[in-house]
């Protein structure tokens, strides 16, 4: 195994304000492994709009500040803790995430510590960079789909559709064929996924959305939704839907509270949830999970390729989150600690 400096560089938050002067590039001691936990030398790791909730304090926790950033990435295990998964890791080339309150470090840095429940070996032919961005949007657009199908959902209907998650869905939809109502928010959006193949695109600004949405919903049977908006989007979906629908909120992008008619909830008997990766994936065996990931390896260089707009070093983050947050469509920022 190479050898293990004594300091790294990382990427610092001091503040959640999201002032672009609250990140600062620092050197910090390298962390080291302790039981059931590997380090990882960091390859790439992406900027999501889940990283911009949280610089701003605005995402489900915080960690002590100062606090290194960065929810998933991907790299090669260089040293592990007591434990036989961690011994199993040594050497292995990970995708790797820090999307939980116990987990110290992120991996905008040059090394993280993380558990090997968080590590997911990868396959010869995957990609580094495509691993890198593999354990939120990917996963995410897995588990929704399979939620899906296996519950017997004639069809589903999605918000923020022309994100990149979005486009996954929309892709795995096709792939199984199972019929999809993509809602975006511009009209050239609306080309955009019909030139994916998407059939049943929905602009939110077109004054007659919520009459076609309903429409569709019914016509489809669209009783399961996705919904990476929240605000009043979640109450227009809900009504559009057929009666005993189901709604999962994943996402906030419009920074408001879901919101719900009375209406929907008591008389339509429709249901209004949250999902969160981490605990959908908690609530699995290590043999499902590795399952779920073996599929997704499977398709990160198809369905569940992300496009990727940028790659900036460690000392360019904050440029890097203003040219993310500004033009999310284009794809990915990859932070890259191997960029000077």
């Amino acid at each position: 195994m190479p050898d293990i400096p004594i300091t790294m560089r990382a990427v610092q938050l001091s503040a959640y304000d999201g002032a672009p002067q609250s990140l600062s590039l620092a050197t910090v001691p390298v962390p080291r492994p302790g039981p059931g936990e590997v380090l990882v030398r960091m390859h790439a790791a992406p900027i999501n709009p889940s990283d911009l909730m949280f610089v701003r304090g605005l995402y489900g926790f915080t960690k002590p500040v100062p606090a290194i950033p960065g929810f998933e990435g991907s790299g090669t295990v260089v040293e592990s803790g007591p434990g036989l998964m961690a011994k199993m890791l040594n050497g292995k080339r990970v995708a790797c995430a820090a999307a939980d309150a116990n987990i110290k470090g992120g991996t905008w840095a040059e090394y993280l510590v993380t558990s090997t429940r968080t590590c997911i070996p990868l396959g010869k032919s995957v990609d580094l960079e495509q691993a890198a961005m593999m354990l939120v949007n990917p996963l995410t657009a897995w588990a929704l789909m399979e939620i899906a199908r296996s519950e017997g959902h004639k069809a589903a209907v999605q918000t923020a559709a022309a994100s990149a998650l979005g486009r996954m869905v929309l892709r795995l939809g096709l792939r199984f064929k199972f019929p999809v109502i993509h809602v975006v928010r511009r009209f050239e959006q609306v080309k955009l996924l019909a030139d994916l193949g998407a059939r049943y695109v929905l602009d939110s600004s077109d004054p007659d959305f919520d009459s076609h949405l309903r429409e569709l919903c019914h016509q489809l049977k669209a009783t399961i939704g996705f919904d990476a908006v929240a605000g009043s989007m979640t109450a227009q979906v809900m009504r559009a839907q057929p009666r005993g629908s189901r709604l999962l909120v994943y996402g906030g992008l419009s920074l408001e509270a879901a919101q719900a008619d009375p209406g929907s909830l008591i008389f339509e008997e429709k249901t209004l949830e949250g999902f969160w990766l981490s605990g959908w994936l908690r609530r699995r065996n290590m043999l499902a999970q590795l399952r779920i990931a073996r599929k997704v390896q499977a398709l990160l260089s198809t369905d569940l390729k992300s496009e990727v707009q940028a790659r900036v070093p460690l000392s360019d983050v904050s440029r890097g989150l203003a040219e993310y947050s500004q033009h999310m469509t284009a794809g990915k920022v990859l932070v890259m600690p191997g960029l000077k």
